[in-house]
């Protein structure tokens, strides 16, 4: 029993890791090498929890595939609007993206990894999916200016993507401003859900 969590924690904190080197580097960039040098461990070590770099990655953006259904069940639930639960969803990734490094990683991920139909699947098509669902739902419910869905997703996405690497609020705001972000975050939904 020692042993196995002995190895559950060890198989963590290369997680913890690679998600670092990926989200720093991505992945033509990122080395088992440096992966090893991050934990503390050789890499024949670290060959004995993964055997590729491919393997990390791919165990990765599986995990985040995870962290973003669990997010979307749940915020979709009956009886809540489709406008707010897109609300709600791209509030609670952003805010996870700011913190969670292994999920920024499967995002980066997803746009490095040459061979995106390879065993690696792609957080970033489950998550555009799930945006242009919402949004449809939206539009369909009258709470949604009728813009192009995948367009809106896009955006959306986008700017998810490059938030982490931003201060928001005024300059003499503390970095870690909460409302700060938050309020950027309404301003943006709220621009989206506005008629033109």
């Amino acid at each position: 029993m020692m042993k196995q969590q002995r190895a559950r924690r060890t198989r963590e904190k290369v997680l913890d890791a690679a998600a670092e080197e990926f989200s720093t580097q991505g992945y033509s960039r990122a080395t088992l090498n440096a992966v090893a040098q991050r934990t503390g461990m050789t890499k024949g070590a670290l060959y004995g929890h993964f055997d590729s770099k491919r393997a990390l990655a791919g165990a990765l953006m599986s995990q985040s595939r995870q962290v973003w259904e669990e997010m979307r069940l749940t915020r979709d639930v009956p009886g809540v609007g489709a406008a707010a639960v897109l609300e709600g969803l791209v509030l609670d990734l952003a805010q996870r993206l700011k913190e969670d490094v292994r999920l920024r990683a499967a995002l980066r991920l997803a746009a490095d990894v040459p061979d995106p139909a390879g065993p690696a699947p792609d957080i970033f098509s489950d998550v555009q999916r799930g945006l242009v669902a919402l949004i449809r739902r939206a539009q369909g419910e009258g709470s949604m200016a009728p813009r192009p869905p995948e367009l809106v997703a896009q955006l959306l996405l986008a700017v998810l993507h490059g938030a982490p690497h931003v201060a928001f609020g005024p300059p003499d705001a503390t970095p870690e401003d909460p409302t700060a972000y938050t309020d950027a975050w309404r301003i943006l939904l709220e621009s989206l859900t506005a008629a033109p």
